[in-house]
């Protein structure tokens, strides 16, 4: 994802790898902030939205669901709560900061 974002910059700025240019130099020219990091917050923001709503909300109620049969064999595929999981590690987030929807913003917002 940081590739592609990367390779945008660079060609926003009609420059190619080539030039040699370090990546914090498009980051600082254009003003943008990782994806990586956009990713996250929107992430963390849809968290937030969905544990706001009530019990009752279909959006809610899939989160208890469960699936019968077996995994396949290998890796397991990361899911979102586990990404949401380790987002809110590093972020030092728990899920109660989320009924207060301000101060919830305010934590998962980074600026730099």
């Amino acid at each position: 994802m940081e590739v592609v974002e990367m390779r945008m910059l660079r060609w926003t700025c009609g420059k190619t790898m080539s030039d040699m240019i370090p990546n914090s130099v498009f980051r600082e020219n254009l003003n943008v902030r990782s994806i990586i990091d956009k990713l996250r917050e929107e992430r963390l923001r849809w968290f937030g939205h969905v544990k706001r709503r009530p019990l009752t909300a279909p959006v809610r109620r899939v989160e208890v669901l469960t699936v019968d049969g077996v995994r396949r064999r290998g890796r397991p595929t990361r899911r979102w709560e586990d990404r949401i999981k380790l987002d809110m590690k590093e972020l030092l987030l728990t899920e109660d900061m989320t009924s207060d929807r301000n101060s919830w913003r305010a934590r998962i917002i980074l600026d730099e």
